[in-house]
């Protein structure tokens, strides 16, 4: 396991030029810290009720890409955040990120039986168990943002950006759409807002709170839109590419059904655009991505090499479509 030591050293690494290192090491190791902090983060095992913070903890340590938090560190470099302060508000994000999988998984749902390549939470805790389990996880989150030891103003516009991006004008309010047009036939804007809602606003909101844990105040308006751009266009693209894999790849491949947003006659990027179609509306969202990238870097307030590892989460988001 990596131990805090190691975790500091990689975070003090990623702002140097001189200790440059690929992306794919970069996000390994990311990801590593992460479930380093996730593991000594949650409610710990042994502590009652057990059932219960197992199946949160079996939620949140179930591996996955983590896009989530290497986004917020990634957004962390442009505002020079803190790293206690980006660790506070990655376990959030991926408490709620855990939580929505668990109830969207659930019978009522999508009534998934595989997620990451193990059995959802539903069925390995039942569904009583997973239902509280997401629940507790929601109110986990904002647990965890509230304590984190920075000025009351940034804690503030933490929660104020994960509870927006959570609710019913984010992702909540975009799975019951999502569940209002299952056999339907929307058009692209429908699918698209339902989409910016229900997976785009949370990966918004990781671009978003990473820089609100630094300096925010000293960025310019231009480059305030220009990370929601990005993170908006991401999120599409996530979405995009999800819906290419989910017809394209095996389920041991995915970790989780293949093909089943056909079967349950879910409209999808690919039903509606085509195969290449698709592929090619994740190219364009990549260009969007790009043009808030460049707003961005116009900010004399953002350091040198900052935007690097948003760039290439960007690459590696759309490349996966092929």
């Amino acid at each position: 396991m990596t131990t805090e030591i190691d975790a500091d050293r990689t975070a003090q690494t990623e702002g140097s030029s001189e200790a440059r290192i690929d992306f794919s090491v970069w996000a390994h190791e990311r990801a590593r810290h992460f479930e380093w902090l996730a593991e000594k983060g949650l409610p710990q095992p042994g502590r009652d009720p057990k059932r219960l913070i197992g199946a949160m903890r079996y939620a949140v340590l179930g591996g996955g890409k983590r896009i989530r938090p290497l986004l917020c560190y990634a957004a962390g470099a442009v505002t020079g955040a803190p790293q206690p302060v980006l660790d506070g508000a990655a376990l959030a994000l991926e408490c709620i990120h855990g939580y929505s999988l668990v109830h969207d998984d659930m019978p009522a749902m999508d009534n998934d039986t595989l997620r990451r390549g193990r059995p959802t939470v539903h069925v390995q805790y039942g569904e009583a168990c997973a239902m509280l389990a997401g629940d507790a996880l929601q109110t986990e989150a904002f647990s965890v943002l509230s304590k984190i030891d920075a000025a009351p103003e940034v804690v503030v516009r933490l929660l104020q950006t994960l509870s927006r991006a959570s609710g019913v004008a984010g992702m909540a309010g975009g799975q019951a759409i999502d569940l209002e047009m299952v056999g339907a036939h929307p058009d692209e804007g429908a699918l698209l807002r339902m989409q910016s809602m229900k997976t785009g606003a949370l990966i918004v909101a990781a671009v978003l709170m990473g820089a609100q844990s630094g300096r925010w105040e000293e960025l310019s308006e231009a480059s305030k839109g220009g990370l929601a751009l990005y993170g908006h266009s991401l999120g599409i693209a996530f979405q995009v590419v999800d819906d290419i894999l989910d017809c394209t790849q095996d389920t041991a491949t995915l970790g989780k059904t293949a093909g089943k947003d056909e079967k349950d006659d879910k409209p999808t990027w690919v039903s509606i655009l085509g195969l290449e179609g698709a592929r090619e509306r994740a190219r364009a969202l990549r260009a969007d991505a790009q043009r808030g990238l460049d707003l961005i870097a116009a900010d004399p307030s953002v350091p040198e090499g900052a935007l690097v590892r948003l760039t290439e989460i960007a690459d590696y988001v759309v490349a996966r479509s092929y």
